[in-house]
């Protein structure tokens, strides 16, 4: 801990208490959590929650752990500093946010979330206190209590704030989901539209009171085994019709009011995942798709036009990444930005087609092209060095010495058609040429001229 200056406290949890810092030499502002439990093994603090779930994760949406330090039975963890958390910003605002805003901040952490859960694991924990911000960026926050999905139940009954907590965990079930993140979402979602908690309950029953107030106590229908787990507790829902969230959200969107109900869904598996809610149309404006969540769209070579001789039409070109670039999610999400990876493969597509038409540009160029011109000694085909051309001369000068022996003759055997361009000819006996292929009449033939 010699390396680093405390500065200020910014904030005191359940588990430990936050300090900004500065590395003495960097000069980078970091945060440092400090434990207030004592550990008095390495291996003891590695096999932390917090620390097994931060090692295995890399994303710009999720806080960044630097380094563990543990110095005097004291753990200490390094983060990359952050601003302010969303708690801060809504604590005393009068002035709504903009649904742009949230809406950025929302996508950002979904993102985080669709991430985290890929990988196996989900937050627990998500309130405003979490959700770090600085300037346009926000970052998931406060892994202590981060489980692996594939962790065998039952799990602890305390989870997450109560406000944001899923009615699952409120009735007590030991077993649940990623699905309680999705939940919280929609409990914060509301909140930064309106600046007030959707659900403020002062204990766990009258938690449950609120949520019914607001969505309907559970049916059948809705939700069989909430009502399954809340008979296992002895405890009755109240019987409440509920409201629709628009009268409670004025200032929200039709998208977003369907997007907040569709999380704060009473069954679990009616809840929208993480990468679902990505696509739901409130974020439709959104111009980002991370990565790990984007189809792998299909690159293919489509050779040019026969008319356009190898040279790539920049508006094709154009036209090409165009395509790739607009590739979607299932529900139309555009995602205009692609991956380094799937991005240097288009890049790599895009040169070998440039090079394939600058190769044939140049055999193009090399390549005369003259009119056809009577064979004589003195013509351009006769003083040409290919073998070819020269044979074809050397059959011409002898056509035109040869003379006819009979009248009778000439009359007897057609007289061979004019040499025409475009014809191979082909010498027979009697030093005659004839063409192997006869142009059929009435067709006519054109010549396309590169450039």
């Amino acid at each position: 801990m010699e390396r680093y200056k405390l500065i200020k406290e910014v904030g005191d949890g359940t588990f430990g208490s936050v300090w900004r810092a500065i590395n003495k030499q960097t000069g980078e502002v970091v945060a440092i959590k400090k434990m207030k439990k004592k550990y008095y093994s390495w291996e003891e603090c590695v096999n932390l929650r917090e620390v097994k779930s931060l090692r295995k994760m890399n994303h710009p949406n999720i806080v960044k752990l630097r380094e563990v330090i543990r110095e005097n039975d004291i753990l200490y963890f390094v983060f990359e500093y952050m601003e302010f958390n969303l708690y801060q910003l809504m604590k005393g605002r009068e002035k709504l946010f903009s649904e742009a805003d949230i809406r950025n901040w929302c996508f950002q952490v979904f993102q985080g979330l669709a991430y985290m859960h890929q990988r196996g694991y989900f937050h627990r924990d998500l309130k405003p206190e979490n959700l770090l911000v600085t300037k346009d960026v926000i970052k998931i926050a406060d892994f202590g209590l981060a489980r692996e999905i594939s962790s065998q139940p039952p799990y602890t009954e305390y989870v997450s704030t109560r406000w944001y907590r899923a009615p699952e965990v409120l009735l007590q079930s030991y077993i649940y989901s990623s699905k309680v993140d999705m939940w919280a979402m929609g409990a914060i979602m509301s909140e930064l539209l309106t600046l007030r908690p959707l659900f403020p309950g002062v204990s766990e029953v009258d938690e449950i009171y609120k949520i019914c107030s607001v969505i309907g106590s559970p049916t059948n229908e809705s939700w069989a085994d909430g009502l399954k787990l809340a008979r296992d507790i002895n405890y009755q829902f109240p019987q409440l019709a509920g409201v629709h969230l628009s009268p409670l959200i004025p200032s929200a969107s039709k998208d977003a009011i369907d997007l907040i109900t569709a999380l704060c869904s009473w069954d679990p598996s009616k809840r929208p995942t993480a990468v679902e809610a990505l696509q739901h149309p409130f974020f439709q404006s959104c111009f980002y798709v991370p990565p790990s969540l984007r189809p792998r769209a299909s690159v293919t070579r489509t050779p040019p036009p026969a008319g356009r001789r190898g040279v790539l039409d920049p508006q094709g070109a154009k036209r090409f990444s165009g395509a790739l670039s607009s590739s979607k999610l299932t529900n139309n999400l555009s995602a205009p930005k692609l991956n380094s990876s799937l991005s240097a493969g288009v890049q790599r597509k895009l040169d070998i087609v440039n090079e394939g038409a600058n190769k044939k540009d140049n055999s193009l160029k090399n390549t005369k092209q003259s009119r056809y011109r009577p064979p004589g000694k003195n013509s351009p085909t006769s003083i040409n060095n290919g073998r070819t051309v020269r044979g074809v001369s050397e059959a011409a000068e002898k056509l035109t010495n040869m003379t006819i022996g009979s009248r009778r003759q000439s009359l007897g055997q057609p007289r061979p058609p004019p040499m025409k361009a475009g014809v191979n000819w082909m010498a027979e006996s009697g030093n005659l040429l004839r063409p192997v292929q006869q142009i059929q009449p009435g067709r006519t033939y054109t010549r396309k001229v590169a450039g």
